[in-house]
């Protein structure tokens, strides 16, 4: 709210009303129904990418939006990206020090690294690339992922999976609590545990980038200002209010040239410029045409 709507209202003279949403359902109803109350929408990246191929979303301007800065792979006709959440690996120093596992194929290597372990049970797609990273695949290898072989990846640690947590909260609990010793958690709940002063180390090595992205229904009562609003939100100068309140990543790497975000800072955000090339991006378009057959094989699989 602070990074991006009170100075997006302050500048355009309009009010800008909170709402919450489920996801792209909500957005299918109130499109398909006729009943759109939403100007814009933030969902993730992979529904952006399916509710555009059923064209529930206004094409969007770019005269008015600024793209340069933001990644091409989310710049779209009817979407963009608004923020990036990445997936990191977790470990508690107090069991490894500083020699913990430091990629995906050391926390599949369990007689060099014992110990407990967590991976994310809910969200198919950040395990199955981890996963994939874990088999050996550089990270610009990753996409499109080979949905078969991650799981088998996914199959060789299984019986070495302690929890399979289906929350940030969750996650970031079973590390703060001593209940695993090394865990794959979003990087706003890594950061969260450090700055309690928890025993942890994470880095941006081989993380999952994930985006949010922005949209406006189709039909959407006050488009105009909706895209107006939107150039605002993805402008370098609000994209650097971002990490001034949350430890999502700005879309625009032009954020980080404002003088704005503090230099120390900078380090600890996982789209940095240092830290992006690090990270693979999810692939929005793949998994809107596989993601429900991989989360069926992926939940099988788990639950054997």
């Amino acid at each position: 709210t602070k990074a991006f709507f009170k100075p997006t209202a302050d500048a355009l003279g309009i009010t800008i009303k909170e709402d919450t949403t489920n996801g792209l359902d909500d957005v299918r109803l109130q499109v398909t129904g006729n009943a759109v109350k939403w100007d814009i929408t933030e969902l993730g990246a992979d529904e952006c990418a399916r509710g555009s191929k059923e064209g529930l979303f206004e094409k969007l301007d770019y005269g008015i939006i600024d793209k340069s800065g933001i990644n091409p792979k989310l710049v779209h006709d009817d979407w963009v990206g608004i923020s990036y959440t990445s997936v990191v690996l977790i470990y508690r120093t107090d069991v490894f020090g500083d020699k913990g596992p430091k990629t995906w194929a050391d926390f599949w290597n369990v007689e060099k690294f014992p110990g407990r372990r967590a991976l994310s049970g809910s969200q198919a797609t950040e395990t199955l690339s981890v996963a994939a990273l874990a088999s050996g695949l550089p990270i610009d290898k990753v996409y499109p992922v080979d949905v078969d072989g991650a799981l088998k990846s996914v199959d060789k640690i299984r019986g070495h999976v302690d929890a399979w947590w289906t929350s940030g909260a969750q996650a970031m609990q079973l590390v703060k609590d001593g209940e695993v010793d090394m865990a794959s958690i979003w990087n706003g709940r890594a950061g969260t545990l450090k700055k309690e002063g928890a025993p942890v180390s994470f880095s941006f090595d081989q993380g999952v980038l994930t985006a949010d992205c922005m949209v406006i229904p189709k039909g959407a009562k006050n488009k105009e200002a909706a895209m107006k609003a939107l150039a605002m939100f993805v402008s370098p100068q609000l994209q650097a209010n971002l990490p001034l309140y949350v430890d999502n990543g700005p879309v625009n790497e032009k954020a980080f040239e404002t003088g704005k975000i503090p230099q120390d800072r900078i380090k600890d955000i996982n789209s940095a410029p240092e830290n992006v090339k690090k990270q693979v991006l999810q692939d929005a378009e793949f998994w809107r045409d596989n993601l429900v057959e991989a989360t069926e094989k992926f939940n099988n699989l788990v639950q054997q």
